[in-house]
């Protein structure tokens, strides 16, 4: 494709350029204002010409270029079309001039079209460029007391113009830096460095609040003075240079304020180990600073109010103490110094003695600056006294078993020394008195005693022939032990303290202990409930308890002697035996135990029940104190026996209608037995023997057997699905009728004797017959066998 591009544009001017194109043999270009009516411009060119300026063109004006390439023939062979605005005018400076030193402002006249315009300063070695808005602009970053050549172009969207003719303009003098300070409460020196192209300088100075008057100077030199200031007020400061023209250049403005004047009024108070020193405020002043000067050492003291305390000062000194007042610009004249001396220091070489019993001396070394002494003397029981003297020593009274805490104080007019060493004395502690010595065991005694004051430890001795026992305690009681029993011994309390030392004139006591243990040697048995126990001891006048303690309770017994006897122990029962010995010093200690089991108790209630014709339930209650039981019934025809864990159990081979002897052995888990006999038992009658049914006439049965006793009396039943029967013979009789039985039925035929009250026996065997019928008559009587559900 063909296209054409800017790479120029001025006011009246646009510079263009295409490339080259294939068979063209010339280019049209034509420039038409947007506009404007009637204004354009046509130029042709040669296929070697691929740029050209279009001139003569309106400023701030849009255009319309069309470019063509056009071959030999005058064929168009392509064309392009583009848009293009040309500068704005040439701007005219109406005047350049310069107010600061690092700049130049420049007016001008406004260029239609204008959007900003460039400003340029060149000084020969430099260019400095600026783009400004509009009228009037300013280049910066300029040298002091340069000339320069200022140029404008106008700038709008389409490009610059071209430079405007050029205006010369020269900045003025650089500002002097001032360095300020002030020398007096009542002056200002200010100096500065020479400022190129300065003829002389001139400099202000007045108070910033506005009062008083401005005081000005001029002069060619770099320093100035300025006096008859105010104290520590603040002043503004103004200064410039001005060159050979009397042109003033830059100015400097600075802030400085006089040195305060000297505080007056000065008071000094000691207070607490501590300087206080207050005074009057004095105009401007922003702290001050306390020096308190004694020799070579210095303490020193800041504050912004109007007093200050200088802490740590040292004891028996003279302290010279000046005030100084300081703000920004300095320091005033320091006060004349005022004159004070500190309190005395602490009294040393304290030394604390007991000159005689109940005496204490106390002296200490003499302190600078002191002009009497006070001794206080505080007990550790709250009481205090104190001994006021010009001397150097006191005398106080004194007792035993007391901690006295003892300081020394000086004074002067300016207070009391501080506290120094405190020190205590503790004279002995007393003897303690009226102890008491118990016994808590046969071999131990607890001492117990008032506790003595100033004690810290206590030391309780107690000796007996060749033996000796210690105990040592900070409390007033002490526990002996492992004493040997039945022996007098003699104990002694001592009281020591780490400081008074012991008091060793205790008078001793005499005590004796219980009487030795003693040792059971047997326990025997002398009868039913009935225990003797013998023992061993070596004491002298002792009487001797034996306990036998178990769950069933206690029981006990004394004696003099060697042995005792336990009655009314219960059976079944076990017992821990002990035996203690006692006298007026106190009890034993109990003897090793001995383990006493009694028999078990025989079972209170013993019941016999027949379960068959030779087999017999026998059961009871349970026996305290048993494991093992052994049952037996015994007749001249045999013996049952049973051996069980239980309470119950089955004796069999009995013989019926037998009186039987019953006995019982209770038997405890260690093997101790209890025999025991009960009422006699007899057992229960036998049943008949050949038990048979026969018919008889008119409907009736007899049932006939053979008694085993021809004295026992009998039962017989009949049961049958129909009808049931009972009869009773006649007395010893062996056999029983009955009538009108119904026939064509089953009967379960019993025969039992009777007891003496009356009752069946009930484990009798029972026997089956058939009952058959012969018309409405008894027939066949046929029998079944027995019953499989026998009776018990």
């Amino acid at each position: 494709g063909f296209s054409v591009s800017i790479y120029d544009v001025t006011s009246r001017s646009i510079s263009l350029k295409w490339p080259k194109f294939s068979g063209a043999s010339s280019y049209r270009v034509t420039a038409t204002a947007v506009n404007t009516v009637g204004h354009s411009l046509l130029a042709h060119f040669s296929d070697v010409t691929l740029k050209a300026t279009l001139t003569s063109l309106i400023p701030s004006t849009v255009y319309a270029i069309q470019a063509e390439a056009i071959d030999k023939n005058g064929i168009i062979l392509a064309e392009t079309q583009i848009m293009q605005s040309t500068a704005p005018d040439i701007p005219v400076i109406d005047q350049a001039y310069s107010k600061l030193s690092n700049s130049i402002t420049v007016e001008w006249r406004a260029v239609p079209g204008a959007t900003s315009y460039m400003l340029t300063a060149e000084d020969g070695d430099s260019f400095i460029e600026t783009v400004v808005k509009n009228s009037p602009g300013t280049v910066t970053g300029l040298k002091p007391a340069t000339l320069y050549r200022i140029t404008i172009r106008s700038i709008n969207s389409g490009g610059k113009s071209q430079t405007s003719p050029f205006r010369k303009a020269k900045t003025v003098l650089a500002a002097p830096i001032l360095s300020v300070s002030s020398l007096s409460c009542d002056s200002i020196a200010l100096s500065w460095q020479a400022v190129y192209m300065a003829a002389g300088f001139s400099v202000s100075l007045m108070r910033s609040d506005g009062l008083g008057k401005m005081l000005r100077e001029n002069t060619t030199n770099t320093s100035l003075i300025f006096t008859n200031l105010d104290p520590g007020t603040l002043y503004t400061i103004k200064a410039y240079a001005w060159n050979a023209n009397g042109m003033p250049g830059d100015d400097f403005t600075y802030n400085q304020r006089t040195s305060p004047n000297t505080p007056v009024d000065v008071k000094v108070a000691f207070n607490s180990g501590a300087l206080r020193v207050s005074w009057t405020p004095t105009e401007g002043a922003l702290t001050y600073g306390v020096t308190a000067s004694s020799g070579l050492l210095k303490l020193k003291c800041n504050t912004s109010s109007s007093f200050c305390t200088v802490p740590s000062l040292q004891c028996s000194s003279e302290y010279y103490v000046s005030v100084t007042a300081y703000n920004d610009a300095g320091s005033s004249k320091p006060t004349d110094a005022v004159s004070l001396k500190t309190i005395p220091c602490a009294p040393v070489n304290i030394s604390i003695e007991e000159d005689e019993p109940g005496r204490l001396l106390v002296s200490w070394s003499s302190v600078s600056f002191g002009h009497y002494y006070v001794v206080f003397v505080k007990s550790d029981n709250g009481l205090e006294v104190h001994c006021n003297t010009s001397y150097t020593q006191c005398h106080f009274q004194s007792d035993c078993g007391f901690t006295y805490f003892i300081s020394v104080f000086a004074y002067n007019k300016a207070g009391q020394s501080p506290l120094g060493d405190v020190f205590n004395y503790t004279t002995a502690p007393c003897c303690p008195s009226d102890f008491r010595a118990v016994f808590v065991s046969s071999d131990t005694v607890r001492v117990t005693w008032a506790p003595v004051r100033g004690a810290d430890l206590y030391e309780t001795r107690a000796a007996a022939w060749s033996t000796v026992m210690l105990c040592n305690d900070t409390a007033p009681a002490c526990t002996l032990s492992a004493l040997q029993c039945n022996t007098r011994y003699h104990i002694t309390v001592r009281s020591f303290s780490e400081a008074g030392g012991s008091n060793t004139s205790c008078a001793p006591k005499h005590v004796a202990t219980a009487p030795c243990s003693p040792e059971i040697k047997n326990i025997s048995k002398e009868g039913l409930s009935v225990i003797s126990v013998q023992w061993q001891s070596h004491n002298e006048d002792a009487t001797y308890v034996v306990t036998a303690r178990g769950e069933a309770g206690l029981w006990h017994c004394t004696s003099t002697g060697s042995s005792c006897t336990l009655t009314d122990l219960p059976c079944g029962s076990a017992f821990s035996v002990t035996a203690v010995a006692r006298s007026p010093a106190g009890q034993s200690l109990p003897s090793y135990s001995v383990p006493l089991e009694t028999d078990p108790c025989c079972p209170n209630d013993l019941i016999l029940t027949q379960v068959t014709q030779s087999v017999t339930n026998i059961s009871w209650s349970a026996g305290k104190g048993a494991q093992t039981y052994v049952t037996t019934l015994e007749s001249p025809k045999g013996q049952a026996k049973c051996r069980t864990l239980q309470n119950h159990c089955l004796l069999e081979c009995i013989t019926c209608g037998t009186n039987y002897t019953v006995s019982l052995k209770a038997i405890s888990e260690t093997g101790l037995t209890s025999s025991c006999t009960y009422q006699g038992y007899s057992s229960s009658a036998c049943c008949p023997s050949g038990v048979k049914l026969y018919r008889l006439s008119n409907n009736g049965i007899r049932v006939f057997w053979r008694a085993s006793d021809e004295t026992m009396n009998y039962s017989t039943d009949l049961r049958g699905s129909k009808s049931n029967f009972t009869c009773t013979p006649s007395t010893s009789g062996s056999h029983c009728d009955i009538t009108e039985i119904p026939c064509g039925d089953v009967y379960t035929v019993v025969v039992a004797p009777l007891t003496d009250k009356g009752t069946k026996i009930t484990f009798c065997p029972k026997k089956i017959y058939s009952v058959t019928c012969s018309g409405s008559s008894v027939g066949m009587v046929i029998y079944r066998g027995k019953s499989n559900a026998e009776s018990i």
